[in-house]
C-alpha cells in the first residue's frame, strides 16, 4: 500500500524476503536499473514512471503520458488546452470542465478539482505514478476511475543548478532552467520554471496564415523549513501564464446544409473570427483559435512524526482565470465559432494521521478531506452562418458551487506465510448547484434559467489480500467499490429540462494482479485483470431540441461493464540492451442506455430536412473505447570510453479505434494509429550533462486525436506530423 505524504510502505514479507539489491548495470559509471524495486512487492496496479523515463519520451503534458502508460488516453478537447481522460475505458467527455472527472490529476498531493488547471506544470519532475480503479481510501478525493500522481522535484540541502534547452522543427523551443539550495539552518529552497514558444505546424489554405504556436511561460517555488528532525514544513507555489494557439479541427462529414466542406491539406484548417465577434468578446481582429490563460496556486504540507504515529496536513488553494477561442466547425463560416471565458477557484484540505513505523505487521492511515469550488462561465457563440436554423450571436453563462467532505481509512495485516490481507471504507458528501444560467440571443431574446442542485452521499471501500508466493513474487486480489458525484450539463442550454443533474457513478471493480521478477535483473513481468460492473455510468449523451437540432447532454447509462487486463514486461536479455512492453486491452458494452441515436437523427434529418429524435437502446452495445494500447521503447546503452557513454534507441505507441458516440460507426469512430519515434543521447559518466536527438512519427503519420460534432459537421482534431529536434541539459 502507499501511506501517507506519498511514502511507500515496504510490503510486510519484507522481514522474511528481504528485498534484493536494486538491479543496476554500469555503462561508463552511469546507473541504469530496473527502477521502484520495493514497489513490486506492493498489491496495486500503477504504473511508475521516473522523470528519465518522461525526458526519453518527450512526456511534456499530461496527454503525453498515454504514450508511457497501458489503458491510458488522455484527449484534448477541441484541441485546447483542457483535457479529458480515459484509465481502463473510464472516463466521459465534458466540454464545458464543470464537472469532476473519474479520473484526477494531482501535482504533489493536491488534487486538481477541474484537469484545465493542471495545465503547463509538467516541468522540474520527479516522478509520476498511474493508478487505475477506485481510488480514496488512503488520501485525497475519491473517484471511479483512478488517478495520475504527479510530483516535482523538492528543495535541496546543498547547492544545486540546472539548465535544459530543446529546440525541434516548425521553430519548437522549450526552455527550463531550476536553482535549489540551503539558505538558513534547517531552511531550503527551489525555484524553477519553464518557457515554451512556436512549434505550430498547422496552415490556413485561404490565406496562408499561421497557426498552433506555443506561447507559455510558468514558475514554480518551494520553500521547505526543517525546524527539528520530525518535523518537515513545504510551502510550494506556482503560476503558469498560457497563450498558445490551439490546434485547428478538420471537417470530416457535412450533417446539416448542402455546402460542399473545404478540401485541406493534412498539416491545414480553416478558420476566421467576425470582426462582431471580437468586439463583442472583447478581443482582437485576426484572434486565431488561442488560449488566454492564467493559471496560479499555493499549498501548504505540514508533516510531523509523533513517533507512534505521523500526522500530515495538506491545504491548497488554485485558480484559473481561461479565455479561449476556437473555430468548432473548422471552416471560414462562422457555424460554430465559440469563445468561452472561466474563472474557477478551489480550496482543499486534508488530515491524514498513520504509523510511523513500516516494518509494523499493522500498516494503517486514516484521515478526511474537504473540497470548496466556485466556477463562473461564460460562452459566446456565432451562429450568423448558420441559417436558417439560427444566423445570430448567443451567450450562455452560468455559476457553479461545489461542496464535499469525506473521511477515510485504510489498514493492512501480516499474517503468517507472507500472506496480508488489507481494507479500506470512505465516506463521502457531496453538494453542487448550478446558478444564474442565461441565454441570450443578441438582439431577439434573454432567457433565465432556475438554479439546480444536487446532493450525494455514498460510501466506497476496498478489501483485499496479497501473498507474497516467493522473494520475486506477488499475487493479489482485491474489490473496489468507487464512487463519483453527479453533476451538470451547460453548454448551450435552451431548455429548463436540460439543467436537470445527472444521477452519482458507481462501480465495483474486481482486480488480480501478479508482479514478479522471474530472472532478477534480467526479466520483469507484471500483469493484473479487471472487471468493472458499473450503475449509473456517467457518459455524454444526446438530447434532441426541437426546431434547433441535437446537443451533448451528459447523463447516465443505468447498467454497463468493462473488462480487461493491462501489463508490462521489461527486459534486459544482455549487458547492452534493455525493452519495456507495455500492454492495455479492454471491452466493455453498455446492459442498458436508453438515449437519442445521434447518427440515426442526423440522417433522418439529412433525408427530411426535419428533426426528429430517434430514440435506441443501446443494450449490448460496444463502450466504444480503444481495445488496444500498445507503448515501449528500446534501449542500447554502449560505453563509448571510462569517460562517456551513449544510448540509442527506437519508441513505439499504437492506440485502436474509439467510437465518438454511443454505437458509434463509420465517421463516428476515430480511427486506429501506429506511432514510431526514435532517440540518441550522449552522457559523460559524472551525469553533468547530457546531449539527445530525437524525432517523433518518424513515418509522419496522418492520425487523429479527438474529435465531435459542432452543429453542422463532424470534425477530428488532427495529430502532430514529424518532429526533428535536439535537447541539451546540464545539472551541477
Amino acid at each position: 500500500m502507499a501511506a501517507a505524504g506519498g511514502r511507500v510502505v515496504p510490503h510486510p514479507a519484507h522481514k522474511k524476503h528481504p528485498l534484493p539489491k536494486a538491479e543496476s548495470i554500469e555503462v561508463s559509471g552511469i546507473r541504469r536499473a530496473f527502477t521502484h524495486g520495493a514497489a513490486q512487492h506492493l498489491p496495486d496496479a500503477d504504473t511508475r514512471l521516473t522523470a528519465e523515463r518522461l525526458t526519453e519520451r518527450g512526456v511534456v503534458d499530461l496527454r503525453g503520458l498515454e504514450r508511457v502508460a497501458p489503458n491510458l488516453t488522455i484527449q484534448s478537447i477541441n484541441g485546447t488546452a483542457s483535457t479529458n481522460f480515459y484509465l481502463r475505458g473510464i472516463g466521459f467527455n465534458d466540454f464545458t470542465q464543470n464537472n469532476m472527472g473519474p479520473v484526477l490529476a494531482y501535482f504533489d498531493d493536491v488534487p486538481f478539482a477541474y484537469s484545465t488547471m493542471s495545465s503547463g506544470l509538467m516541468f522540474d519532475m520527479a516522478d509520476v505514478t498511474v493508478t487505475p480503479g477506485p481510488v480514496g481510501t488512503q488520501h485525497g478525493q475519491s473517484d471511479s476511475g483512478g488517478e495520475i500522481r504527479l510530483r516535482t522535484n523538492d528543495p535541496t540541502d546543498s547547492f544545486h543548478y540546472g539548465a535544459s534547452q530543446d529546440i525541434a522543427s516548425y521553430a519548437r523551443s522549450r526552455s527550463e532552467a531550476y536553482v535549489s539550495g540551503p539558505i538558513a539552518d534547517g531552511l531550503s529552497f527551489r525555484l524553477a520554471g519553464q518557457t515554451r514558444h512556436g512549434g505550430g505546424w498547422q496552415t490556413d489554405p485561404l490565406n496562408g496564415d499561421h497557426l498552433g504556436d506555443a506561447d507559455e511561460w510558468a514558475l514554480r517555488g518551494k520553500l521547505r523549513w526543517q525546524p527539528d528532525s520530525r518535523t518537515t514544513i513545504m510551502l510550494s507555489g506556482h503560476v503558469v501564464q498560457d497563450n498558445s494557439e490551439v490546434v485547428g479541427a478538420v471537417p470530416i462529414h457535412r450533417l446539416i446544409g448542402g455546402a460542399a466542406l473545404p478540401t485541406v491539406g493534412w498539416q491545414q484548417s480553416e478558420w476566421s473570427a467576425r470582426p462582431e465577434f471580437t468586439r463583442l468578446i472583447g478581443r482582437k481582429d485576426g484572434l486565431k483559435p488561442s488560449e488566454h490563460n492564467w493559471f496560479w496556486g499555493w499549498d501548504l504540507n505540514v508533516r510531523h512524526d509523533f513517533g507512534p504515529v505521523t500526522l500530515t496536513s495538506i491545504s491548497a488553494f488554485e485558480t484559473e482565470r481561461e479565455g479561449e477561442y476556437t473555430d468548432q466547425d473548422a471552416t471560414a463560416a462562422a457555424q460554430a465559432d465559440t469563445y468561452r471565458t472561466v474563472n474557477a477557484n478551489a480550496f482543499t484540505q486534508e488530515l491524514r494521521l498513520s504509523n510511523s513505523h513500516p516494518d509494523d505487521r499493522l500498516q494503517w492511515v486514516i484521515g478526511a478531506f474537504y473540497q470548496h469550488t466556485r466556477m463562473n462561465q461564460r460562452f459566446f457563440f456565432d451562429y450568423t452562418d448558420y441559417v436558417p436554423a439560427r444566423g445570430y450571436l448567443q451567450a450562455t453563462s452560468f455559476g457553479m458551487d461545489q461542496e464535499s467532505t469525506s473521511e477515510f481509512g485504510h489498514v493492512s495485516y501480516r499474517l503468517p506465510k507472507h500472506v496480508t490481507i488489507f481494507g479500506g471504507l470512505l465516506h463521502e458528501i457531496d453538494d453542487r448547484s448550478i446558478t444564474g444560467l442565461q441565454s441570450e440571443i443578441f438582439g431577439r431574446s434573454v432567457t433565465n434559467f432556475h438554479a439546480e442542485s444536487t446532493a450525494a452521499a455514498q460510501f466506497a471501500g476496498q478489501v483485499g489480500v496479497s501473498w507474497q508466493a516467493a522473494r520475486n513474487v506477488l499475487l493479489y486480489y482485491k474489490m473496489s467499490k468507487g464512487f463519483k458525484p453527479g453533476g451538470f450539463t451547460a453548454n448551450n442550454t435552451q431548455l429548463q429540462a436540460q439543467l436537470a443533474p445527472f444521477r452519482p457513478e458507481t462501480v465495483l471493480t474486481y482486480e488480480l494482479g501478479l508482479k514478479s521478477d522471474p530472472i532478477p535483473n534480467r526479466l520483469r513481468i507484471n500483469a493484473a485483470a479487471f472487471y468493472n460492473d458499473f450503475h449509473n455510468q456517467q457518459i455524454l449523451g444526446t438530447v434532441l431540441i426541437p426546431n434547433y437540432g441535437p446537443l451533448s447532454q451528459l447523463t447516465n447509462a443505468p447498467k454497463s461493464e468493462s473488462w480487461g487486463f493491462e501489463g508490462t514486461l521489461d527486459i534486459h536479455p544482455f549487458r547492452h540492451l534493455f525493452l519495456t512492453q507495455n500492454l492495455g486491452w479492454q471491452r466493455g458494452n453498455f446492459q442498458d442506455f436508453p438515449t437519442v441515436n445521434r447518427a440515426r437523427t442526423n440522417a433522418y434529418y439529412a433525408k427530411t430536412g426535419m428533426w426528429r429524435a430517434i430514440n435506441d437502446n443501446f443494450s449490448g452495445v460496444d463502450n466504444g473505447q480503444p481495445k488496444l494500447t500498445l507503448n515501449g521503447q528500446a534501449d542500447w546503452r554502449q560505453a563509448l570510453s571510462p569517460r562517456y557513454g551513449l544510448e540509442f534507441g527506437p519508441d513505439w505507441s499504437y492506440r485502436g479505434a474509439q467510437a465518438l458516440t454511443p454505437g458509434g460507426t463509420g465517421f463516428y469512430r476515430l480511427p486506429p494509429y501506429f506511432l514510431l519515434g526514435a532517440h540518441m543521447t550522449l552522457r559523460p559518466s559524472n551525469e553533468h550533462w547530457q546531449a539527445t536527438i530525437y524525432a517523433t512519427n518518424i513515418l509522419d503519420r496522418h492520425y487523429y486525436t479527438s474529435g465531435g460534432q459542432a452543429t453542422t459537421v463532424y470534425m477530428y482534431i488532427p495529430g502532430a506530423p514529424r518532429f526533428i529536434g535536439g535537447r541539451i541539459s546540464c545539472g551541477f
